[in-house]
């Protein structure tokens, strides 16, 4: 059985804000947009969570936008 491709994700550091992380896991994009993206596809971390954007070290950070599958 062949594997799928999965979402290329990473964890944040300790201490490490939106923006190091985007900085950190795409850094060929403008930080802003990277910031962006990166909240976009994790709205479980930055839309749901209290406080909003509070990153813990065992959260897991999508660093693309979901897969397509066919």
């Amino acid at each position: 059985m062949e594997l799928s491709r999965q979402r290329r994700f990473v964890t944040p550091a300790p201490e490490e804000t939106i923006e190091d992380l985007a900085a950190r896991a795409l850094p060929d994009q403008p930080l802003q947009a990277a910031v962006d993206s990166i909240k976009s596809w994790n709205l479980h971390v930055f839309a749901m969570r209290r406080p909003p954007g509070l990153m813990l070290g065992s959260d897991v950070i999508f660093v693309e936008p979901p897969l397509a599958h066919g």
